[in-house]
């Protein structure tokens, strides 16, 4: 029947991410990493360069969550005092994007030896750069020939608990959906829709707690 179908093709689609309770994790600093720009000028001078010699620059990026109370927080970096990103970077020639964003993930938020288990899931959104600005759009303009840069958002499941190694200089902020959505000009376009493009994923909320505290018993609940 039609019903059925309509069952089975729902289930089919759905896709999952499981969050885990922010307290499971924990955070130690490290040696601080000293950025390639002092400005946003000297980026895309840098960016322009680079496409001189080895094409449109691709870059990916995570989208780490956990749960607080219950509600998705996603993990920002931020950098001086208004400048919030994902965790990512650019890819090296001819590299693949799911190796390319651990790679990036472990340089960023681990130390060698203690990489947590990081789970590249589904692509949430692309967004392209036409030309050697800060403007980033959702498509390719008509009028562009090629772009400069291709930026992917990669949803990544983290394990239940696991230690971020921050560096000093940076920091690494839970920040609710609902703060992040039409806030653009807080986070930027990209970071601002993600509210939005996260809604067709079903998230599960595990409120188990890590292995040290043995007494709390472990649920899972479904949103």
């Amino acid at each position: 029947t039609q019903s059925t179908w309509g069952t089975i093709f729902t289930k089919k689609m759905e896709k999952v991410a499981h969050l885990y309770p922010y307290e499971n994790y924990t955070f130690e600093e490290k040696d601080s990493k000293q950025d390639k720009d002092y400005s946003v000028q000297m980026r895309l001078h840098r960016m322009k360069d680079k496409y001189e010699r080895e094409g449109m620059r691709r870059h990916v990026e995570a989208i780490l969550l956990v749960h607080i109370h219950n509600h998705p927080h996603m993990l920002l970096i931020q950098a001086g005092t208004s400048f919030y990103k994902l965790p990512g970077g650019r890819l090296k020639p001819g590299e693949v994007e799911s190796e390319g964003l651990l790679r990036k993930l472990n340089a960023k938020l681990s130390v060698p030896g203690a990489h947590p288990h990081w789970e590249v899931s589904e692509l949430i959104s692309t967004w392209w750069r036409p030309n050697f600005d800060t403007l980033l759009y959702p498509y390719v303009p008509p009028h562009v020939t090629r772009a400069k840069e291709c930026k992917k958002l990669f949803l990544v499941q983290l394990p239940e608990k696991c230690t971020f190694h921050v560096p000093k200089n940076y920091k690494l902020l839970a920040v609710p959906l609902f703060d992040l959505y039409e806030s653009a000009g807080k986070y930027g376009n990209a970071i601002a829709s993600l509210p939005e493009s996260l809604s067709r994923i079903q998230f599960i909320y595990s409120n188990s707690i890590r292995a040290s505290d043995p007494d709390n018993m472990t649920t899972d609940q479904e949103q």
